[in-house]
């Protein structure tokens, strides 16, 4: 189950982010979404605009950014509305931090078909790699967040780090990752199963087998009667 954070608005965080405004190039990128919206329903824009924000704090902190409260209001003065119309989508999608995490932020599926497929085995390589859930690592690299499905339940169990998703992970696939961030690596997203492109069937496919290769017509095999051509016309 997902943890809510505390959402810091001290001194300290106004002093570093009362002043903040969009950089030159996110400037462009800001007007660019609201130009998708006519005119009265900048509100429609919140999420882009939101996301672009973090991401901006993210390239400042060098992580995967978050969202103090002096940035949510300004992307609240940028469309015009309420600060409570904008803080209320913030506070509602996971997708954006309400507190600073690290450059790297785990988050691992908990949820049913995840927690089958071994979803505590994957905790438990985050454990051993010193990540807290809830809590980020003291070199600042790591976050730890337990989070609601996904949808990557077809490759269960999954974690996604900042923008990427890692699948069909077990203890050792979970920390050759987390072991290949920390040397600054780029490890291969997606599916860990060797052989496994995408969520087709592990070892191919077990049904509908002459489809593969072709549109193979099974009407005749079900014993249906293949449609006359023209009928209905």
């Amino acid at each position: 189950m997902a943890e809510a954070a505390h959402i810091p608005d001290e001194a300290e965080v106004r002093a570093r982010w009362g002043a903040f405004a969009w950089s030159e190039e996110n400037e462009t990128k800001a007007k660019q979404v609201l130009a998708r919206y006519p005119a009265g329903r900048e509100q429609s824009g919140s999420i882009p605009l939101l996301d672009l924000a973090q991401r901006q704090v993210g390239a400042e902190t060098q992580t995967q950014g978050w969202l103090p409260v002096p940035v949510i209001e300004y992307v609240a003065r940028y469309i015009g509305v309420p600060y409570m119309r904008v803080y209320e989508v913030a506070t509602f999608y996971t997708m954006f931090n309400l507190a600073p995490v690290g450059r790297y932020h785990v988050q691992v599926c908990g949820t049913t078909p995840c927690m089958l497929r071994g979803s505590d085995d994957v905790f438990a390589a985050c454990k051993n790699k010193g990540l807290i859930k809830g809590k980020t690592t003291p070199d600042g690299l790591f976050t730890l967040t337990e989070v609601e499905c996904m949808g990557n339940c077809a490759s269960a169990p999954m974690v996604q780090v900042n923008d990427d998703n890692y699948e069909d992970l077990d203890y050792d696939r979970t920390i050759a990752i987390l072991e290949a961030l920390a040397r600054g690596d780029t490890p291969k997203a997606g599916t860990q199963e060797p052989g496994r492109h995408t969520v087709e069937p592990v070892g191919g496919p077990t049904s509908l087998t002459a489809m593969v290769h072709e549109n193979h017509d099974y009407r005749g095999e079900w014993g249906q009667s293949p449609a006359v051509e023209g009928a209905g016309a």
